[in-house]
This record gives C-alpha cells, sequence and structure tokens, in this order.
C-alpha cells in the first residue's frame, strides 16, 4: 500500500482521516472495520460513500477512515468531508462537482456550551415574581 491521496474532514467533535487508494473500489474500512459493520443505520453509510456516489465510478477507490470524537451522525459526516477533500487532492477536476453539492464545505455547527447559573445553554430557571 502506497501512493495514496488523504483528506480530513470534521463536523461537531468528529475527526475522520481519510486515505484514498486507486483500487478496485471494493473496500471501505473505517477504524478496521468495514462500512456497513461500523454503522448500525443505513443511512449513515450512504452519507459517508456520497462524495463516491456522486462521481459515478470515474475511478475506482479503495478508502481507509481513521475517525475518533463525536457520534455516529457527526463522524458519517466527518468522513463525507474527509473523502470529499481527497478526492479533490487527488484529482482539481472534481472541485465543482464536490462544491456543488456542498461536500467541501465544513459545516461548524457545535453544540453551545452551558453556562453558569442556568440549567443549560440557554434555558433559565423559572421565574417567580412572588
Amino acid at each position: 500500500m502506497a501512493d495514496f491521496t488523504w483528506g480530513l474532514g470534521r463536523r461537531k467533535t468528529a475527526v475522520a482521516r481519510v486515505r484514498l487508494f486507486p483500487g478496485t473500489g471494493e473496500t471501505f474500512m473505517v477504524n478496521g472495520r468495514t462500512l456497513d459493520k461500523y454503522f448500525d443505520r443505513a443511512l449513515h453509510c450512504r452519507e459517508a460513500r456520497q462524495p463516491l456516489d456522486v462521481l459515478e465510478n470515474r475511478g475506482p477507490f479503495d478508502v481507509y477512515v481513521n475517525v475518533r470524537g463525536g457520534g455516529q451522525t457527526g463522524q458519517s459526516q466527518a468522513i463525507r468531508h474527509g473523502l470529499a477533500r481527497a478526492l479533490q487532492r487527488f484529482d482539481a477536476g472534481l472541485r465543482p462537482v464536490m462544491k456543488a453539492h456542498g461536500f467541501l464545505t465544513r459545516d461548524s455547527r457545535m453544540v453551545e456550551r452551558k453556562k453558569p447559573g442556568q440549567p443549560g445553554a440557554r434555558k433559565r430557571f423559572q421565574f417567580s415574581k412572588r
């Protein structure tokens, strides 16, 4: 295994490091497990694979991912972001396609922190006038 392209994807607190190898296109490993075995829901598998599906087989790639932090939704979206970045790095001509589908834009929304003197991030304790 040599000559790979990589991309880093982030979403919420999840960080995915994606390595892309020219190959058969049948291998998609996440943390040492296949994509289907790693994610419980088919939605997360589809979401992680979206950049490859958009390409319509412009080149078979074997994908190896290390992902940590966050939950399953954040991890699958981080993988999507990292995979799109790796594909763009592999072939700069793919950038308009990835950009049009919104895969290169990092979703910067994070959980708002809890403030002191309040029960949550925005919620206030019940107000009593008397």
